[in-house]
C-alpha cells in the first residue's frame, strides 16, 4: 500500500476527472491520499471532495486545513476561527499547509510569520500534526519551530528541497521529511538524491504534490504534463536507488509512517 501525503486535488487541473484520477491511483497501488488545504476556500473544498467521494472510495481521502504562506495575508482571527471549525471535520488529519517562503515572498515576511505562529497555536489547541512548507526561510522557520517545539505533537516538512545542514536541523527536532518528484529531476534534484539516505527510514514519507512536480524518471510522461497520485511509485523507485532499502521496503515503511503520523487506518 502506498500513501500520498500531499495532493492538490482541488486544483482546477483535476476539475473534470477527479473520479478517474482516484481510480488510477488505486490501480497503481496508491490507496490513501492526503489532500492539501492552502486557503480557507481550498481547505473547505478539499473536505468537500473527501465527502463527495467517500462512498465510492471509502477511507481513501483525508485532508489538511491551512493557509499557504503565499496566502498569509488572508490569515486573520476570523480565518483562524474558520480553520478551527473546519478542523473538526472527520476528514481532517493535519493543520497546514503553513510555514515560510522567502523565495517568492508573495506575502510579506511579517504576515507569513504571524500566520505560521497562528497555525502552530491552532495545531497545539486541537492536537493535530503540522503540514509544513519552507523555501529559502530555514533559519527563521527553525527559530519559530524551536520556540514552539514542545507544544507540537508532530510535524512534516513537505516537499523538502533544502540543503544537508537544514535537513539535519529538521531531523534533530524529530520532524518528518516529505519527498516529492523533485528528487527525480536530473538537474534540480541532484542534491536531494545525494542526501536522501541521511533521512532515517522512520522519518521518511513520500508525496506527489500533484498536479505539480511530475516525476522526470517516468518512461512515458503524460502529454498534459500533469502529475497524478498514480505516479507516486516512480518517486519511491527513485528514492530506492539512493538508499539501502528496496522499493517495497520504502513503500511499506513510508506508508506505515504516514498512518502513524496522520492517525489514519
Amino acid at each position: 500500500m502506498l500513501i500520498d501525503i500531499g495532493v492538490n486535488l482541488s486544483s482546477h487541473r483535476f476539475r473534470d476527472d477527479r473520479r478517474a484520477v482516484l481510480q488510477n491511483a488505486l490501480d497503481a497501488g496508491v490507496e490513501k491520499l492526503v489532500l492539501t488545504g492552502t486557503s480557507i476556500s481550498e481547505s473547505k473544498e478539499t473536505i468537500d471532495i473527501c465527502n463527495v467521494f467517500s462512498h465510492d472510495f471509502p477511507n481513501m481521502l483525508h485532508a489538511t486545513v491551512g493557509i499557504h504562506p503565499h496566502n498569509a495575508d488572508q490569515f486573520t482571527r476570523t480565518a483562524s476561527e474558520k480553520m478551527y471549525d473546519l478542523a473538526g471535520e472527520d476528514a481532517v488529519v493535519a493543520i497546514g499547509e503553513t510555514g515560510l517562503d522567502f523565495y517568492r515572498n508573495l506575502a510579506t515576511p511579517k504576515d507569513q510569520q504571524e500566520s505560521f505562529i497562528g497555525h502552530i497555536e491552532l495545531a497545539k489547541k486541537i492536537g493535530l500534526p503540522l503540514f509544513l512548507h519552507e523555501r529559502d526561510a530555514a533559519t527563521r522557520q527553525l527559530e519559530i519551530l524551536s520556540d514552539y517545539r514542545e507544544h507540537i505533537s508532530k510535524a512534516v516538512i513537505h516537499c523538502f528541497t533544502g540543503d544537508r545542514a537544514t535537513l539535519h536541523k529538521y531531523l534533530d527536532m524529530d520532524l518528518y521529511i516529505g519527498i516529492t518528484g523533485w528528487i527525480c529531476d536530473m538537474r534540480r534534484g541532484c542534491d536531494l538524491q545525494a542526501m536522501v539516505a541521511d533521512i532515517p527510514i522512520n522519518r521518511l514519507m513520500i508525496e506527489t504534490d500533484a498536479p505539480y512536480l511530475l516525476p522526470q524518471n517516468m518512461i512515458f510522461k503524460p502529454k498534459n504534463k500533469r502529475n497524478e497520485p498514480s505516479f507516486l511509485p516512480w518517486i519511491a523507485k527513485k528514492i530506492a536507488i539512493h538508499r539501502l532499502e528496496s522499493v517495497n521496503e520504502i513503500i511499506d515503511k513510508t506508508s506505515e509512517n504516514a498512518k502513524v503520523f496522520f492517525g489514519i487506518e
